[in-house]
């Protein structure tokens, strides 16, 4: 074997196993590429007990409650067609309330309840953020400009109308 092939197969020896590598490396990442799933798409998927996942939605009306220790709280999220109950302890953020954005991080239980570890609430009153508002859109809840309130009509203002 002269030099030339030694070096020829050396190098696609080398592709190859460089191919190989990313290969691996994207399928071991494909389902981490997601920032979070809606409750309908966690369903879907099949998520197994016990793998980390983020789940995003909304704080489903009347599901908030808080335990007598304090810092633990129970609560819905749904995206008004599946919804999941979630625990979480820990310190909750100053804008968490229902009817809200969130995106909860933690692992899925046996009997389906959302262990968190991680809560992240919506940052400001207008703002929402932009994966949670595409998730809605696919459930077919977001209309635009539902997001932000209309500001109020200064009643001098509500009173004249154009001619």
């Amino acid at each position: 074997m002269t030099r030339k092939r030694r070096r020829l197969y050396f190098v696609i020896g080398g592709v190859a196993l460089l191919g190989l590598a990313v290969g691996l490396t994207l399928s071991a990442l494909k389902d981490n590429l997601v920032f979070f799933y809606s409750p309908t798409e966690l369903y879907a998927r099949h998520v197994h007990p016990g793998q980390l996942v983020r789940i995003g939605g909304l704080v489903a009306a009347g599901s908030y409650k808080r335990e007598v220790n304090g810092s633990t709280i129970d609560f819905t999220v749904t995206d008004g067609k599946k919804s999941v109950p979630v625990t979480y302890s820990g310190t909750v953020p100053d804008l968490f309330r229902e009817g809200q954005g969130v995106v909860v991080e933690g692992r899925l239980a046996a009997n389906g309840l959302f262990d968190a570890t991680t809560l992240l609430a919506k940052h400001d009153a207008r703002y929402m953020p932009p994966e949670v508002v595409e998730a809605l859109k696919k459930e077919g809840r977001w209309k635009e400009g539902q997001g932000a309130p209309a500001p109020p009509v200064p009643p001098a203002a509500a009173a004249q109308t154009p001619r």
